[in-house]
């Protein structure tokens, strides 16, 4: 089985006519609906929304951005000072995507969305730039094809299409399943890259209670469904940690699945995590108390912090344990002002304090 032919095949269908079984059924906010075109609203496919996570000023990069709708719900949220880039493989996506760009950008007050073809396992090679160089320098042999690769290494590190440490926040809804599983760590890999110290990621997926049997990873529909190519449960919170992530928390959890197959429930989750704020890591200057409910607990680099007992941490270090990442599960105890309700649910989105529903507040 190809994979990256099924999934192409299939979505290119979804921007022609509207495919119901790419989708799980989702809330979104209708006043951020109510600027996009209908033709962008009825072909999108997910399984989230990760628009809710957007802040003012950022710099947002949704991956597998589709027909855009995410892109331009996000680029509502992040006004003037921010911008939002999308990434997709698929030319009939990136065609509708693009086929109201002028028009969101007069309803927008600005150009603030844009969009770039490229794998999302591999942010740094513009595909657009590398379709332009082959029409100008054709592979018919193997020193052609050396060539190739040269000048892909060159632009990967001169001209990447996505800068290091370039963007504050990543998105995606219900992409990362679709990339092969021998890429997977290298996307998360990718996505750490280009985040700037103190990113934040949001990323709407599918996930399954049990890994998915080699049998079914060959079946193309299910792969292109977003069913074969799932994380298992904890695999996805091990992918971020292992790749450099602090605060690994799923934030959302669907408790009814959206798929059983075979006896596997396949649903849909939203992970967040932080990529650690810059800083002076090895002098130890700052005082945070772990404030509980557990005895105990452990960060991703094996650092234990008792309840209640002073740690001294670096300045990079406070920074992140007292981000929103961590909703108040730390205080610092010379500049404590007290906690309200809604900084105690972890992982929560600000945006979302005090909310009911599915999110279980459990941290990675």
């Amino acid at each position: 089985m190809n994979i990256e032919t099924s999934v192409r095949e299939r979505y290119s269908q979804g921007a022609l006519e509207t495919q119901a079984a790419l989708c799980c059924p989702i809330n979104y906010d209708n006043s951020l609906l109510d600027l996009l075109p209908d033709e962008i609203i009825e072909k999108d496919y997910g399984c989230g929304d990760p628009s809710r996570y957007v802040r003012e000023g950022d710099v947002v990069l949704d991956l597998g951005s589709g027909g855009g709708k995410i892109c331009y719900m996000a680029a509502q949220l992040v006004g003037d000072r921010g911008q939002v880039i999308g990434i997709d493989i698929n030319d009939d996506m990136l065609a509708l995507a693009r086929k109201y760009q002028t028009e969101m950008a007069g309803r927008l007050g600005g150009d603030r969305v844009r969009f770039l073809k490229g794998y999302i396992q591999d942010l740094a090679l513009d595909l657009d730039a590398l379709e332009s160089w082959l029409q100008k320098n054709p592979v018919r042999s193997q020193h052609d094809y050396a060539a190739l690769r040269a000048w892909e290494n060159r632009q990967r590190r001169n001209q990447a299409m996505v800068p290091d440490e370039s963007v504050d926040l990543v998105i995606s809804n219900c992409v990362l399943n679709l990339v092969p599983d021998h890429e997977k760590q290298h996307l998360v890999d990718e996505i750490f890259r280009v985040l700037k110290p103190g990113g934040r990621i949001a990323i709407s997926d599918i996930v399954s209670d049990r890994p998915v049997p080699a049998a079914m990873k060959q079946d193309a529909e299910l792969w292109s469904g977003c069913l074969s190519g799932a994380f298992q449960e904890a695999e996805f919170l091990q992918s971020f940690a292992a790749g450099g992530f602090r605060a690994v928390c799923y934030d959302k959890w669907e408790s009814a699945p959206w798929r059983v197959i075979d006896d596997i429930k396949f649903r849909s989750v939203t992970l967040t995590a932080l990529k650690a704020p810059a800083g002076e890591n090895g002098q130890q200057h700052h005082a945070l108390i772990y404030a509980g409910p557990f005895a105990q607990v452990m960060d991703e680099t094996g650092r234990s912090y008792p309840r209640g007992e002073r740690i001294q941490v670096s300045a990079a270090e406070h920074a992140g344990l007292t981000s929103a990442a961590y909703r108040g599960a730390f205080i610092d105890p010379d500049s404590y002002s007290g906690m309200t309700s809604s900084s105690t649910a972890c992982c929560s989105s600000p945006s979302d304090a005090g909310n009911s529903g599915n999110n279980n507040g459990c941290c990675g």
